[in-house]
């Protein structure tokens, strides 16, 4: 069992349009409602390569009917704490030349004692020894402490269970120095969270995206992260553990919706290290999830044989001098 931490649960509206164009009124050619969130997409990931997953996250009290009709057709079992407030709802516009837009609501608002119960849910749940990783995944909603995920990094370490983080920017920065197990920022949100950039790309370009990205994993571990892997979109990841650090080559693939390629990584990552796999040859996998994703037109749709074919495609390649970035 793998429990996933994602407090700021959505309504995902996906909605499929020839071109965005703002000041026009568009029609889309379809749409669809389903349950989302990071902490979602895992799940189905998990579920799809025969991982159970547990899920723990806020609904509002406004929407809990609905949120829980949504749920129902999910593979994942819902560990609900209740909120006032609403159910956030993220839109995302996927234009025919495969430019993606997002919107993301903030969600509702929380204070200290709504996220006390959400620790306790998780410190339950860690003590029935059934899980053996925790996942503490997306955005936290407003009103949540900075530095959640560090605690809950605490927590997963007193359960003896490995902690996956997959945050951005201000919330991975403040769970650095909790030491999570691995980080799993694309370029952007790393570079974010080590005061490098601004902003929140949804695909990284560029030539040099191999040498940055090596230098952001180097820098996350250098920051208390125990390993770290900076995805780049298609051009790859880099994969720092403070004895070695690398690069893996992306592998080509038909693009249909690249979101939720991170949370497939962090699926396909966490599957092959409850199989056994070694942490590297558990990032190979996670990057073949990742990329056999792409390929889906539901955000964690996934075909497992495929994952199995990009798997025997992908090398780590070290860094020259074993140490530094080149």
């Amino acid at each position: 069992m793998v429990l996933i931490v994602s407090p700021n649960l959505t309504v995902d509206r996906t909605v499929r349009i020839p071109r965005l164009v703002p000041g026009e009124v568009l029609r889309p050619h379809r749409a669809a409602v389903t349950a989302g969130s990071k902490g979602v997409n895992v799940g189905r990931v998990l579920a799809t390569l025969g991982s159970r997953a547990r899920l723990v996250g806020f609904v509002p009290d406004d929407d809990r009917a609905a949120t829980e009709q949504l749920f129902a057709s999910e593979p994942i079992e819902l560990v609900e704490v209740p909120i006032a407030g609403q159910m956030r709802v993220a839109t995302i516009y996927l234009e025919d030349d495969g430019r993606v837009t997002v919107l993301n609501e903030p969600g509702p608002e929380t204070d200290r004692a709504a996220w006390e119960r959400l620790e306790r849910r998780v410190e339950d749940a860690l003590a029935v020894r059934e899980e053996g990783s925790l996942v503490c995944s997306g955005s936290l909603p407003p009103g949540a402490p900075v530095d959640a995920y560090g605690r809950l990094s605490e927590i997963g370490h007193r359960a003896g269970v490995e902690v996956v983080v997959d945050a951005a920017r201000d919330a991975l920065a403040a769970t650095l120095p909790h030491h999570p197990d691995l980080v799993t920022p694309n370029l952007a949100e790393a570079e974010g969270a080590l005061g490098w950039s601004e902003g929140e790309a949804v695909d990284e370009l560029g030539e040099d995206a191999p040498r940055r990205s090596r230098i952001a994993a180097a820098a996350l571990v250098d920051a208390g992260a125990r390993a770290a892997v900076v995805t780049a979109g298609a051009a790859g990841a880099a994969w720092a553990d403070g004895g070695r650090l690398g690069w893996f080559d992306g592998v080509p693939v038909e693009v249909v919706n690249p979101i939720g390629a991170g949370d497939s990584f962090v699926g396909g990552y966490v599957h092959a290290r409850r199989a056994g796999a070694a942490r590297v040859d558990a990032v190979a996998h996670g990057l073949a999830t990742a990329s056999a994703s792409c390929e889906q037109a539901l955000a964690g749709g996934l075909d497992p044989e495929r994952v199995a074919r990009l798997v025997g495609l992908l090398r780590f390649v070290p860094a020259d001098g074993g140490g530094e970035a080149t």
